[in-house]
């Protein structure tokens, strides 16, 4: 995908969530994230959102601390929310191909990876806020669905933090059935994953399903559409595998 497609897509999962954390209310539970409540989540993706513009629009060059989370509730919470994904829009679709800054994943650029790390982000937070309001979910775009796919998989559990480990070495095996030749073979032991994009070799489990049921199983969002083998290898993504903020 290209960068103005991600950001185009960040552009509309934000406003989404902000519909659906408006028609939920902030006092409501976020049933994908435990011990969440709406509140909460605008709170976090709010202070990511302006954390991240602050690489782009300012050039660090280098990790920063975030701004911390605002003490806002209700309408001006919502407000808030609203001006820092509409300020990030306007960064990142304003910015040159070529801004220097600090990202933390491989990258084609830095405005590529900016870009594509919040789109995901914010769907990924779109998907919780929509599970707070209750109703039919918003589709996720298969294209757009396989690239958050391949950047879980081969980007944050390939960082020494991945928690995604064995003692004895297992295969794991992810195969989007709506995308001919889409699939991963996670290979989990002792260290951290290793990534193919291909299915060479036995894999212990595989989880197969259209990209879309992917995506939001992965981040731990949903079902997994199929399990076939051990499903223990998938309980075990289930209770290790969680990207968290610290």
């Amino acid at each position: 995908m290209e960068t103005t497609s991600f950001v185009e897509v960040l552009a509309r999962e934000g406003a989404l969530l902000a519909a659906a954390a408006e028609a939920a209310g902030t006092d409501a539970k976020v049933p994908t994230c435990p011990g969440w409540q709406v509140r909460d989540l605008l709170r976090h993706t709010g202070m990511v959102h302006r954390w991240a513009t602050a690489f782009v629009a300012e050039g660090h060059t280098g990790p920063r601390p975030d701004g911390g989370l605002p003490d806002l509730d209700g309408a001006a919470l919502l407000a808030w929310f609203r001006e820092g994904h509409g300020h990030l829009v306007d960064t990142l679709a304003g910015a040159s191909p070529d801004v220097r800054c600090w990202h933390f994943l491989p990258a084609p650029s830095p405005l590529a990876f900016w870009s594509r790390r919040q789109a995901h982000e914010t769907t990924v937070h779109r998907i919780d806020a929509e599970s707070a309001r209750g109703g039919d979910p918003t589709g996720i775009g298969v294209e757009f669905a396989v690239d958050g796919i391949d950047e879980l998989l081969c980007a944050f559990h390939a960082r020494p933090k991945s928690a995604v480990r064995t003692e004895e070495p297992r295969t794991l095996r992810v195969r989007a059935t709506d995308v001919p030749g889409t699939v991963w073979t996670v290979r989990v032991s002792a260290g951290p994953p290793l990534t193919e994009r291909d299915d060479a070799g036995d894999a212990d489990c595989e989880l197969n399903g259209p990209a879309a049921q992917l995506y939001s199983a992965l981040w731990n969002r949903g079902p997994f559409p199929e399990v076939i083998g051990d499903a223990s290898l998938a309980a075990l993504w289930r209770e290790r595998s969680g990207v968290t903020w610290n």
